[in-house]
């Protein structure tokens, strides 16, 4: 048995996620709306850790300064009645006709200007509940069509708009960090800075790198057909994992949103051991917030959604256990060694080794073997996989 979700396990969930009423492009809601201090409650209830919204997901788009008031001290008093935290929080520039071209990144100079004051408002918003991560997922950010859209001018805005908004809460003093959320296409036919390696590349050109890092998604670099656990491993070795979208993909097709593991499991358990246990050589990979990113399906009713909502922390739980246990097994261990996992920890080059004293080392090259691998000095991968599978079944 999975131990029960606590806020120690810093669970969290957007306002999208749960409150999302099941309306796709080929049919309407089939659920009503869900007000945010229910859903504080229902979290908080659930053992979950916090809350994140976009601005729209609080009050509706072009809502008055009054109605908008009235629903951000509403998730204040929430906060203080049930404990959940707002950690997180992001602006829609996607749904309203005027992003129909994207918003940093618009042909339109004038909805440039109008995202950046959307944003920069909502940044002031973020401070005042807390959040210290604000991602930026960039849905409407590029094209269907290579001949209408300037990408070269495209990137240099898309610059342009995060130097402004990384000065803005340098400036105000808010202690707020960037998470871009990469993804390569849907809604646009194709989105900029469409995987994680793009935008880690485009994060080294901005005036303060420091204060921008990744929101990687599981089902958005599933989509590209890479590796998320891989993906991960990279962005926490570049220090730039600063928030973490947790959900289930199958395969190369539309963003499916399912629950974490409901998809490509093995991969799910990999990324908990690297999330929970730093890799073969174990450590503290990751301490922020593990958020669910998903859509609770359109056949199911409220109850289904928080049986969803559990279904995440549950699942997230029971990997965590089996990833504890797959490391703690001596058969495995053995099979590590077996496989030189921790060998490559090891620098190629020994301790103050100049290349003249490895181009004059004989045993490197000259007198090296190179034949013994022909039908032979196998790495063991497979039985590695093998026993984690077993452990994921819980056979072992």
């Amino acid at each position: 048995m999975a131990p029960t979700p606590t806020p120690a396990d810093k669970f969290t969930f957007g306002l999208w996620t749960v409150g999302y009423n099941g309306a796709d492009p080929f049919g309407g809601p089939t659920r009503a709306p869900l007000d945010v201090v229910h859903v504080a409650e229902k979290l908080a209830e659930l053992g979950a850790y916090g809350l994140t919204l976009h601005d729209d997901d609080l009050f509706a788009f072009g809502s008055s300064d009054a109605d908008r008031r009235k629903q951000i001290d509403r998730l204040i008093q929430a906060k203080a009645d049930t404990g959940i935290q707002v950690p997180m929080i992001t602006t829609n520039l996607f749904s309203a006709p005027v992003f129909k071209d994207g918003g940093f990144t618009s042909n339109d100079r004038a909805v440039r200007r109008f995202a950046l004051r959307k944003v920069l408002r909502n940044l002031d918003l973020a401070a005042e509940l807390g959040a210290h991560t604000f991602v930026m997922w960039g849905g409407r950010e590029g094209t269907e069509y290579d001949s209408a859209k300037n990408v070269g001018a495209a990137i240099e805005r898309y610059r342009e708009a995060v130097n402004i908004l990384t000065q803005y809460v340098t400036d105000k003093g808010y202690g707020i960090k960037f998470a871009i959320e990469p993804k390569p296409n849907e809604p646009r036919g194709d989105i900029l800075l469409p995987t994680l390696g793009h935008a880690m590349a485009f994060i080294e050109t901005l005036e303060h790198p420091e204060l921008v890092g990744l929101n990687p998604e599981v089902g958005h670099e599933q989509m590209a057909g890479l590796n998320f656990t891989a993906g991960i491993a990279q962005a926490l070795e570049a220090g730039k994992l600063f928030h973490i979208d947790l959900n289930g993909q199958r395969g190369i097709k539309y963003d499916q949103d399912l629950v974490f593991g409901h998809g490509d499991l093995h991969n799910a358990f990999s990324l908990v051991d690297l999330l929970e246990n730093g890799g073969p050589n174990g450590g503290s990979a990751y301490d922020g917030p593990r958020h669910f990113d998903y859509k609770p399906s359109r056949t199911e009713d409220e109850t289904g959604v928080w049986e969803s909502a559990k279904a995440n922390m549950r699942t997230y739980l029971l990997l965590k256990e089996r990833a504890a246990a797959f490391r703690a097994d001596p058969e495995v261990q053995e099979a590590l060694a077996a496989a030189r996992v921790a060998e490559l920890s090891q620098p190629t080059l020994g301790e103050g080794e100049t290349i003249d004293e490895l181009l004059a080392d004989q045993s490197a090259y000259e007198g090296f073997d190179s034949g013994a691998y022909f039908n032979g000095k196998g790495f063991g991968f497979v039985r590695l996989q093998q026993l984690a599978t077993e452990h994921l079944m819980g056979a072992r």
